[in-house]
């Protein structure tokens, strides 16, 4: 994708408000939308979440909550390093704070963004070699019938995603969420951070500027 058309698709994103206006799933979004993603020419990962919670729905900046620090210690980065798109992508399944359940968490992402705007992004980055898919809904968008009938089971099968990348050479290695209510799930399951995290890390040491 060149620059102007990147441009011109950033400029249609940040203006969308197809989930208040004329929603295609479910009631229409309660709030003023708020599109937050990185788009990137060059990044050669790209991190693909949820969607925003309301820390980020707030400030416009993806992950500036505590699990965007805890995702930044699996990365092995710096915030600065974290937030420059010539290293990153930051891709989410939603664009937009999704608003809260009768329970008061996060709804799922709205599927409007998926249907909209997802296949143009990555068709746009084909310099993207590593997509880091965060939780289920970016597993089930960029895994397909790769993912496992669990979260879990999808994550430990990471190995099985080093060796056997998409047909286009992207690795798509799957991570649970970093929020900190997964603090339970990290004590349960220890072989992540023991066996995962570094292998994620020198990956991403490879791929960013660093590690040419």
């Amino acid at each position: 994708m060149h620059e102007k058309d990147m441009a011109t698709l950033l400029a249609e994103i940040s203006q969308c408000r197809i989930c208040r206006d004329a929603p295609r799933y479910g009631k229409a979004l309660p709030h003023e939308p708020s599109p937050v993603c990185v788009i990137s020419r060059t990044a050669r990962i790209a991190i693909c979440g949820q969607a925003p919670g309301i820390r980020v729905h707030n400030t416009g900046l993806p992950f500036n909550d505590p699990s965007g620090d805890r995702l930044r210690q699996w990365l092995g980065v710096s915030r600065e390093e974290f937030y420059d798109p010539a290293r990153f992508a930051i891709i989410p399944m939603g664009f937009c704070f999704p608003g809260y359940d009768a329970h008061g968490s996060d709804l799922p992402p709205r599927r409007e963004c998926r249907e909209l705007w997802h296949d143009r992004i990555f068709a746009g980055m084909p310099q993207i070699e590593l997509v880091i898919a965060i939780g289920q809904y970016a597993q089930a968008y960029h895994m397909g019938s790769r993912r496992k009938s669990s979260m879990t089971q999808t994550v430990l099968d990471w190995r099985a995603s080093l060796e056997n990348p998409e047909e286009n050479g992207r690795i798509i290695l799957p991570l649970p969420h970093p929020s900190w209510r997964n603090s339970g799930w990290l004590k349960r399951n220890p072989w992540f951070e023991r066996e995962l995290i570094p292998e994620l890390q020198g990956l991403v040491q490879k791929l960013t500027n660093n590690g040419k």
